[in-house]
């Protein structure tokens, strides 16, 4: 017991947490209460534009959370027009003002800024406005934006830098004259709120997705007036005198070039690791060449003792914040000796939240046949239209379930697919069956709650083997 104490005063800090997004604040608090001595060093590099951010990361700063309430913004427009049918009167002519929008959901974010610093202040946790590196395996350099050098040692260092958006660096004008997010969720409520959108696309939408998923969530978009310009790969970005932006693209199937003019232009060509500028290399600490991404363990660990990754800097790990999140408090526990829990990465279910959302948990057909052979899958599917669509008029043709099971046995779930409204609500609880290896017979045994679309996901009875119509009739 004597040792472990001169231990403690060997470095500053039992642990230090290098970046302060959804895990690292998760890691380093959860550890903070199991009694280690802890500090988080989050520093944010201005984007190409010159945007700066608060404490929090990319989900509650420039993802998840503003992503979400623009898209409640489009939902309670088409809620509105919904309205009308429904008996309310309402003028003939609505329209939505970005200002008063931009500035509550700004409002909201500063007040989860500020939430993030009083939780490590009330958890003791140390908190740093530092741009942390390594120097070896117990020591990191922070600089501080006037760069003030600062030097830490802790017995464990953790690094949750996560990700920030690509631009593609060969078409003259991206950086200078785009801005960046995600694809689909943008332009869906960007359509949404009344605005002329079109999404450039050269392969496929949703990649990684279950595609006929996708094809329904592209075909909702498409029917309510977001263009999309397939197989089309961009050249280059001018801006015109007039101010306006000139895009010109090819269309790779017939090899023609098309220009058009736009406000403005959003790169969504996904994340880059902040892997840079942490000094890795020196250290050895393993990287994907592909990716950049730090090569992790099932424990987090990477190739240097000491040394942990997780969130979306490790390679394979999904850029989910409630995985990154889970992982961090699970890595905490462990690196306090507390437990031998690793994060289960399986099953994690995901919501896209597109005008018409769609959720998952599991396997994408796709994938399933790939494991599990064509012969070796039962798909169960219906088409059904939610109750809310019928007096508002509303067409569901894009309304679809989909379960795909292992042929035989009881037939264990393999994979829930859902289009429609609030999906993530419904995924939610279903994701839960997987935890505990639920079948088909499972689900068809389950009572629906009616009338709700999630009932639909516990009557779905017709397979896609039989060629049968799967639209769900009768109330």
């Amino acid at each position: 017991s004597d040792c472990s104490c001169l231990q403690k005063g060997k470095y500053d800090y039992d642990l230090l947490v290098i970046g302060g997004g959804s895990g690292g604040l998760a890691c380093s608090k959860e550890a903070a209460q199991l009694g280690q001595k802890v500090a988080v060093l989050d520093y944010v590099e201005p984007s190409a534009k010159g945007t700066k951010w608060g404490l929090g990361g990319t989900c509650v700063n420039v993802g998840c959370i503003p992503k979400k309430l623009m898209h409640q913004a489009a939902l309670l427009g088409t809620a509105v027009k919904d309205a009308k049918k429904y008996g309310w009167q309402i003028p003939d002519t609505i329209s939505h003002d970005w200002p008063t929008m931009a500035e509550a959901i700004q409002n909201h974010v500063k007040s989860l800024n500020w939430g993030h610093r009083v939780q490590l202040q009330d958890k003791k946790v140390k908190y740093m406005n530092l741009k942390g590196s390594l120097v070896d395996e117990h020591t990191v350099r922070g600089l501080s934006k006037a760069g003030k050098e600062t030097v830490l040692t802790a017995k464990n260092i953790v690094i949750a830098t996560g990700g920030r958006p690509k631009y593609p660096t060969n078409i003259p004008g991206a950086a200078e004259h785009g801005i960046t997010n995600v694809a689909l969720e943008c332009a869906g409520f960007l359509k949404g709120i009344g605005l002329d959108t079109t999404v450039m696309v050269r392969s496929i939408a949703l990649r990684g997705f279950d595609q006929q998923m996708a094809s329904l969530v592209t075909d909702y978009m498409e029917a309510h007036g977001t263009r999309f310009a397939w197989k089309s790969v961009p050249n280059r970005v001018d801006k015109l005198s007039s101010g306006a932006l000139q895009v010109t693209w090819t269309d790779t199937q017939t090899g023609s070039e098309h220009k058009d003019t736009f406000d403005s232009v959003l790169w969504a060509v996904g994340r880059a690791p902040e892997t840079k500028a942490l000094g890795l290399d020196k250290l050895g600490v393993q990287l994907n060449k592909e990716t950049g991404k730090i090569v992790v363990g099932p424990d987090e660990s990477t190739s240097v003792p000491n040394i942990y990754a997780f969130g979306d800097i490790g390679e394979g790990r999904p850029e989910l914040t409630p995985t990154a999140i889970k992982a961090g408090k699970l890595l905490a526990h462990r690196l306090a000796g507390q437990s031998t829990e690793l994060m289960n990465y399986d099953n994690v279910p995901t919501t896209v939240f597109t005008p018409l959302e769609y959720s998952c948990v599991g396997l994408s057909e796709e994938e399933a046949e790939k494991r599990h052979g064509k012969d070796g899958i039962e798909i169960y599917h219906a088409f059904y239209k939610p109750l809310e669509f019928t007096v508002a008029e509303r067409d569901a043709s894009q309304c679809y379930i989909k379960v795909v099971c292992e042929q035989g046995g009881n037939g264990k779930i393999l994979g829930l697919h859902f289009t429609g409204p609030n999906a993530g609500e419904v995924a939610q609880g279903f994701a839960m069956g997987f935890q505990c290896g639920a079948t088909y017979s499972h689900l068809i045994q389950t009572v629906g709650i009616h009338p709700t679309c999630a009932e639909e996901v516990v009557k779905v009875h017709i397979t896609k083997r039989s060629g049968l119509d799967a639209t769900v009739t009768g109330c």
